[in-house]
């Protein structure tokens, strides 16, 4: 079964009262209720956690080569501050997909430049929190891609 962390990043846990009119108004125990379904149904064994704390997420990024197939992460406010968070998922040797609920090319200057996206294969932002599902759905067809025996299974299981 293919593996997937999933990390949201400091302040997340305030979704659903912090700025709705950017971030929306599903909390995030709704968020991870419908990824964890979308997981099932897509075969996917997800471990989902939330940190306020850089030194955290470093620390979950490197454990999870060998155990993670894929990393898909919010870092949120990190996105435009930590090095180490973009040198733990350089180093971890596992591939990640950056995803953000809101556009952050569309908002504060500061925010429009991402220290992850360039160690990341690829990054998601501006659909709410469709923006997870759709990290998910490419996290999970990289590696899929990358291995052809996953690749003939998720086809059998999506038809």
């Amino acid at each position: 079964m293919i593996q997937i962390l999933l990390i949201h990043g400091p302040n997340l846990q305030l979704l659903g009262t912090r700025q709705p009119s950017i971030y929306g108004n599903a909390d995030l125990t709704s968020i991870n209720r419908k990824l964890t379904q979308w997981a099932k149904s897509n075969g996917v064994r997800l471990v989902i956690e939330q940190s306020n704390h850089e030194g955290r997420i470093v620390e979950l990024i490197g454990k999870a080569k060998g155990r993670f197939e894929a990393l898909v992460i919010n870092p949120a406010a990190y996105t435009h501050t930590s090095v180490a968070i973009r040198d733990a998922i350089e180093g971890a040797g596992v591939p990640a997909i950056e995803v953000h609920l809101s556009n952050i090319y569309g908002r504060e200057s500061f925010r429009q430049h991402s220290l992850i996206a360039p160690v990341c294969k690829g990054q998601v932002c501006g659909f709410g929190p469709l923006s997870y599902q759709l990290g998910l759905e490419a996290a999970l067809a990289l590696v899929s891609s990358s291995d052809p025996a996953r690749k003939n299974s998720n086809q059998r299981r999506r038809r």
